[in-house]
């Protein structure tokens, strides 16, 4: 009887697996037929409620691509994520999630799915929008001017809704001389792809390689990948994924020079504060960071981690506000601006939940089944594996920002974009799941990112 306990575990865990992403299929469908019951006058601002996206079955000139793509990580990327070396399994983890991104992208072909979506009215590339930085000083000395809708040549939504440094990136991308759509277009899924390898560095560096490698797969082929081609906030998630792994490599004592790293750190975290204002919520996972490392009995090394990061996040901060944006008169603008606009129409009452079935379509059923997991395994009291521990952790920190950032009510609608550096945190929590059901969780996760792609028309 004893050796019959560990298969009912078993049998009961997988079945819990598929009871969350039931939940999860049951929440996205009531906020599909809720938000359309309620949307005949259009309160919600958005075409096809919970996703800013119309409803438009069609194939497009890379279905094919993506088909092939889908089935390849299927089929071989668990056996690869075993087998490869790790620098080539980082590679390869890169190349086929940028084939993943450009293949989703394409489907609704060059124009309409590529070269567009980075310079249309509210967009960062607009060539209108980048010709006012012509003055760059000029231009960031008066940006906050511009934000509310009453000021004269009030800001565009997105360049209005964040700091300077997301503009500027586009703007730098210009006078680099990669200007129009299709570069910046490129720039953000070339830099996007590369954040399942920033996660990947992470998670080795705070728990291991085994469970590690089994998440690579699962950080390719998430439905997120919609989104992040094209759209600037999966050049920000991948941001955010290379400050927090640097981080890691630091606290842990895993990279050479633990000082640079730490730096390093600092930095790419100080940018993503004037890349987006809701980025200050990456407290979270850093502390998970922190934490971790701590747990590895690094108490000493973390705390001497702190200064070189803080000292990395300084100049982005000092040269900001020395070229005249100040960081807290733009946020509290923004917060005023987004009441002007469609966020104080927008009902908290239907978003407040709604946000969380976007949530769930973007992370995909395979990562609400491990985040089940994951926030059982991270419960104080259960002493798990490290590996596992540094997956669910981190996990656990996603969840919690997606969870402020929606409890703040400044995040009403469009969610599958903006949360994208908080999603993708959740895609390798799928690893915790049986290792002989992986196949099959992350041909949902394909099913999940191609339906919506081929079904729907989306904003990115």
């Amino acid at each position: 009887m004893p050796a019959a306990s560990p298969p009912a575990r078993s049998t009961a865990g997988r079945r819990r697996d598929l009871l969350a992403a039931g939940l999860a299929a049951a929440l996205i469908t009531a906020a599909v037929l809720v938000g359309r019951a309620v949307n005949g006058d259009d309160i919600l601002h958005v075409r096809w409620p919970p996703l800013s996206a119309s409803w438009d079955p069609h194939l497009g000139p890379a279905t094919l691509a993506a088909l092939t793509v889908a089935v390849a990580v299927v089929a071989y990327g668990p056996g690869l994520a075993d087998r490869l070396p790790w620098r080539r399994l980082l590679l390869t983890t890169w190349a086929a999630s940028m084939a993943w991104i450009w293949s989703l992208a394409l489907v609704d072909g060059w124009r309409d799915g590529v070269t567009e979506q980075l310079t249309r009215t509210n967009e960062y590339a607009r060539p209108e929008t980048v010709a006012r930085f012509a003055d760059l000083g000029h231009a960031v000395r008066t940006f906050t001017d511009h934000i509310l809708i009453q000021t004269p040549d009030n800001w565009p939504a997105h360049i209005a809704g964040h700091p300077p440094g997301a503009v500027l990136t586009f703007v730098g991308l210009d006078r680099a001389g990669l200007d129009g759509g299709a570069w910046a277009a490129a720039f953000c899924i070339t830099v996007g792809g590369s954040a399942a390898v920033g996660v990947l560095v992470a998670l080795r560096a705070l728990g291991g390689e085994d469970r590690t490698r089994r998440a690579a797969p699962f950080l390719v082929l998430g439905p997120w990948a919609v989104w992040a081609g094209v759209s600037a906030d999966g050049y920000f998630a991948a941001v955010a994924a290379w400050g927090l792994a640097l981080l890691a490599l630091a606290a842990t004592r895993t990279a050479r020079r633990p000082a640079v790293a730490a730096t390093g750190a600092g930095l790419l975290l100080g940018w993503t504060v004037y890349l987006s204002y809701g980025l200050t919520l990456l407290v979270l996972p850093m502390a998970a960071v922190l934490w971790c490392a701590a747990r590895g009995g690094r108490g000493p090394a973390v705390l001497r981690t702190l200064p070189w990061v803080v000292l990395g996040a300084l100049p982005v901060a000092v040269a900001f506000t020395a070229a005249g944006f100040w960081w807290w008169e733009g946020y509290t603008r923004l917060h005023e601006r987004y009441y002007q606009g469609f966020g104080g129409e927008r009902p908290y009452s239907y978003w407040v939940w709604a946000n969380l079935a976007v949530a769930a379509l973007s992370a995909g059923l395979a990562a609400v089944a491990g985040a089940r997991r994951a926030v059982r395994t991270a419960w104080p009291r259960r002493a798990a594996p490290p590996a596992a521990y540094a997956l669910a952790a981190m996990a656990v920190a996603g969840l919690a920002c997606i969870v402020a950032a929606d409890l703040s009510g400044l995040s009403k609608a469009e969610t599958e974009r903006i949360w994208l550096p908080f999603t993708l945190w959740l895609l390798p929590a799928a690893a915790l799941l049986p290792a002989r059901d992986h196949r099959a969780w992350l041909a949902a996760q394909a099913a999940v990112a191609l339906a919506v792609n081929h079904l729907l028309v989306t904003s990115w």
